[in-house]
């Protein structure tokens, strides 16, 4: 079992549907964003800029899990790369070898409050006691990995069922993430990868993403293409023919 995600491009509407839920979802401090959307200018003499939603990989061969001095960063049997802050010392040498820079440190300056020097919200107030976020060390995506175990402890199927799938995909408007399980070849992430030719970011570093990206190319542009000409010129008709 390896669980992965599915990102349609050409579905993706930009909308931070996915950046909101994953806020919730986890408690996020407002200087933290996990999923983030990343805007690309491709040159030329017209360039164009596209935008795609990128997380944590979790990598199969994950350059931060190798790195890490203390053990804090792992990698679980289901492929999910974890953080234990516990262990973590915040030296972030995982954040240098992470070759897609979808980690984060947890500064004060990240953590001042939504409202600093004037009020804590409910919602920090709940969160510093449900998910707790400690200063001083490395944080990223982790696929939502508290709901896919109690979804699988009750007997759900992460990527099919809502209770034990990723917030982002549960919540993506357009239906552009797909969730389940990369070894699975009958999996509906498995189908869209072998049908759509699905493809990972810089596969030239060698780490297997568990994230694919299909139905676009980085660096296409946001914007439908408008032909200077049509294909085909219309034939002329003539008057009083």
């Amino acid at each position: 079992m390896r669980w992965g995600m599915v990102v349609d491009l050409s579905k993706c509407v930009r909308c931070y549907a996915c950046i909101a839920a994953c806020r919730i979802e986890h408690f996020l401090p407002m200087g933290i964003n996990w999923p983030r959307l990343v805007a690309m200018e491709t040159g030329g003499d017209s360039p164009t800029v596209s935008t795609y939603s990128v997380r944590c990989n979790q990598c199969k061969d994950a350059p931060c899990v190798e790195v890490c001095p203390t053990g804090a960063t792992t990698r679980r049997e289901d492929g999910i790369v974890t953080v234990d802050q516990d262990k973590c010392v915040g030296c972030r040498y995982c954040i240098v070898a992470c070759p897609y820079q979808n980690r984060t440190f947890l500064s004060k300056d990240k953590d001042q409050g939504f409202f600093p020097g004037r009020v804590v919200t409910d919602f920090e107030k709940a969160g510093k006691k449900l998910y707790k976020h400690q200063i001083g060390t490395t944080e990223k995506c982790n696929f939502c990995a508290e709901r896919i175990d109690a979804g699988l402890a009750k007997g759900l199927k992460p990527g099919v069922d809502r209770e034990a799938t990723p917030a982002c995909v549960n919540t993506c408007p357009a239906r552009a993430l797909t969730f389940g399980d990369l070894d699975d070849p009958d999996s509906e992430v498995s189908r869209l990868i072998r049908e759509k030719k699905g493809f990972q970011l810089h596969p030239e570093y060698n780490t297997d993403p568990s994230v694919f990206f299909i139905d676009g190319k980085i660096g296409q542009s946001d914007e439908p293409k408008v032909d200077d000409k049509p294909e085909k010129e219309p034939e002329a008709i003539g008057v009083g023919e």
